[in-house]
């Protein structure tokens, strides 16, 4: 796989598909790999470049401290898209480089971080630091927050199948995630969204606790040429739980956006 240098840091990412340039920016203690479900679609209309941030998956593993402020800095992209974590960098990516920004996708993110979510932050921190592997905690700990009961209940076959997926995946280190967490954690972009200029399409579970839709008016208020969509059914991760849905939705937005000369 392609591997870049920025900032003396080895960036690892992946390229598929042809067209306009869309980057995928993982969540927290995930790599590129996380967004599988939504290659096979949006590679029938973009050149989907997924990278694993630094920290995560093939990238470089620096000493902390991470934020969502110095990620925005390491990447580069026209479209962008990012869940959670991965919608944090790219609201900074937005704001501090709008030159580089020609829309944004932004996914169970957040302005702020509030009580609630770092306590549930520092809840996976406690875990991951008693937990054999960064994998048990994201399974265990993270899990449940991501998918609804119904999954577990219904399609237990896809749960394993997912258990295994992470398990699959290159190892992340403790002090990595401890580093990574601490990015969600102080990350802050309210005081710059004004400054983005892009269009934005901003999506919550709507069952979601983590990053439920309390986030949905700083957000909408913040970025002028935003529009929401609630995805009623879903919790945290609707890529992963309906990604029929979530891509559907998703491309619809992609596709109305001029293309690049």
């Amino acid at each position: 796989m392609p591997v870049a240098n920025v900032d003396g840091l080895s960036i690892n990412y992946d390229v598929q598909g042809e067209g306009d340039p869309l980057l995928l920016i993982p969540y927290l203690s995930a790599d590129h790999a996380c967004y599988a479900f939504q290659l096979p679609a949006y590679t029938e209309h973009f050149s989907c470049i997924a990278i694993d941030l630094p920290g995560t998956g093939e990238s470089d593993k620096p000493l902390g401290p991470y934020s969502t402020a110095t990620y925005a800095d390491q990447v580069d992209g026209f479209h962008v898209a990012g869940v959670s974590l991965g919608a944090g960098v790219a609201m900074h990516l937005a704001a501090r480089h709008p030159e580089r920004v020609r829309s944004l996708s932004l996914h169970s993110a957040w302005d702020r971080s509030d009580a609630y979510l770092r306590t549930c932050v520092e809840t996976w921190r406690t875990l991951a630091r008693s937990a054999p592997t960064v994998a048990d905690m994201v399974i265990q700990g993270i899990f449940p927050f991501c998918f609804t009961p119904e999954m577990y209940a219904e399609r237990p076959e896809y749960v394993d199948a997912l258990v295994d997926f992470v398990r699959s995946r290159p190892a992340q280190p403790l002090d990595a995630f401890l580093a990574q967490s601490e990015a969600a954690l102080a990350h802050d972009v309210s005081a710059v969204l004004g400054e983005i200029e892009a269009p934005a399409l901003i999506t919550f579970g709507g069952r979601d606790l983590v990053c439920s839709t309390r986030f949905a008016e700083p957000l909408t208020s913040g970025i002028a040429r935003s529009e929401l969509v609630v995805f009623d059914h879903l919790l945290h991760a609707g890529l992963h739980e309906d990604p029929e849905t979530f891509n559907r939705t998703t491309l619809d937005f992609l596709r109305r956006q001029p293309a690049l000369n």
